[in-house]
């Protein structure tokens, strides 16, 4: 669960659209069904918006099931055991218990054994069952006063994160609109619909299904150009508004767990508590919204050129045991008046690596990419 934490890189390179998938087991998706459309009074969007800036919610447990159909090419199933491509495929379960900001608890689940992510007040501990491992982590002032999705050391694990992700991404360049009413986790919900105005952006849409009445994102669905069904989606298939019981917060190690303690990460200069992706040295940002590229230089790059381009990719996040060259080689050569590489497309997203040590990825066209590489 730390790989988005521990290489700043693959941090800001996942697209956001993807970066909202989580780790964990198998489920039916069959229970993501839709069901009669409820009879709602009418909403505006701007009126959705409001409903979610001013929901309150003091507690909450369910269960979750996120799906990711991204179109990967077959260069996934070349990086063994990454953690990365588990994210991006398939269908997963968690169980999410809320209990105001300094009480969370994420249990992904799996066929193979479980992760758990539990914060109670400053502790913060991690747990995996396969290996019998924990980790537990104090929080320092600044990272105990930040918001509670900010303070866990995970991905988005809810709709509600992953609706906060998109409604921060809101400006002129996106167009909002009400969608159909809809039932969810036996809730009836309003669905708002965030879509891009710009053309290269790969996003058709975002459906953000909001509970009636709590006012809780229930369901988050990303929609990729040219298709009618989700290429990522996560919902709540059971929800229960009462405040959980403290005694799911506590972390009771089991016996003959390996307990690490890690220390609490030292806020970026001039931002107290609070790193942005223009902070990373190694990665900048081009152009705004949907269709911002990030630009990164694989590790090893020197002058311009890549020092050894072998193991430049899996410094980059893949698995140790990773054959560089045989990953590099199952992507499409590409070259243009930018240069040459090599391009990796999916549904939501596109990265390209160039010969001279460059990546640039966002969930753009492979066009765009090529234009930012040629400025």
């Amino acid at each position: 669960m730390s790989v988005l934490r521990s290489r700043p890189v693959l941090r800001w390179l996942v697209p956001a659209t993807a970066a909202v998938a989580v780790i964990g087991g198998g489920a039916a998706i069959g229970t993501f069904a839709a069901e009669a459309e409820p009879s709602l009074p009418p909403r505006t969007a701007a009126q959705l918006l409001v409903d979610l800036q001013t929901s309150r919610l003091e507690g909450l447990s369910g269960t979750v099931v996120q799906r990711a159909d991204l179109g990967l090419p077959p260069i996934a199933g070349l990086i063994p055991g990454n953690e990365l491509t588990t994210m991006l495929t398939g269908t997963h379960t968690l169980r999410v218990w809320y209990s105001g900001p300094e009480r969370q608890r994420v249990a992904l689940l799996d066929t193979l054994g479980e992760q758990d992510v539990i914060r109670n007040g400053r502790d913060v501990w991690t747990w995996q069952s396969r290996t019998n491992t924990a980790t537990h982590r104090t929080l320092g002032d600044a990272e105990a006063a930040k918001p509670a999705p900010e303070a866990m050391p995970s991905l988005p694990a809810t709709p509600q994160q992953a609706a906060d992700l998109a409604l921060g991404a809101i400006d002129p360049s996106t167009e909002v609109s009400v969608g159909r009413s809809a039932t969810v986790a036996g809730q009836d919900a309003y669905e708002l619909v965030l879509q891009p105005r710009d053309r290269d952006s790969l996003v058709h849409q975002l459906r953000i299904a909001i509970d009636a009445k709590q006012h809780v994102p229930l369901r988050f669905e990303v929609l990729a150009k040219g298709s009618d069904q989700p290429a990522f989606e996560m919902a709540f298939t059971q929800v229960d508004y009462r405040r959980p019981d403290a005694d799911q917060f506590t972390f009771n190690p089991p016996p003959g767990v390996t307990v690490n303690e890690e220390k609490a990460e030292r806020p970026a200069a001039g931002k107290p508590g609070h790193a942005e992706p223009a902070g990373d040295p190694q990665v900048r940002a081009v152009g705004s919204g949907w269709t911002t590229v990030l630009v990164a230089r694989l590790d090893g790059a020197v002058g311009g050129k890549p020092a050894d381009a072998k193991p430049a990719v899996p410094s980059a996040g893949a698995a140790p045991d990773l054959d560089a060259s045989k990953l590099l080689g199952a992507l499409e050569a590409v070259k243009g008046d930018w240069g040459s590489g090599r391009l990796l497309t999916a549904k939501l997203f596109s990265v390209l690596l160039t010969d001279d040590g460059r990546v640039l990825a966002g969930a753009v066209t492979p066009e765009r990419l090529y234009q930012v590489a040629r400025g």
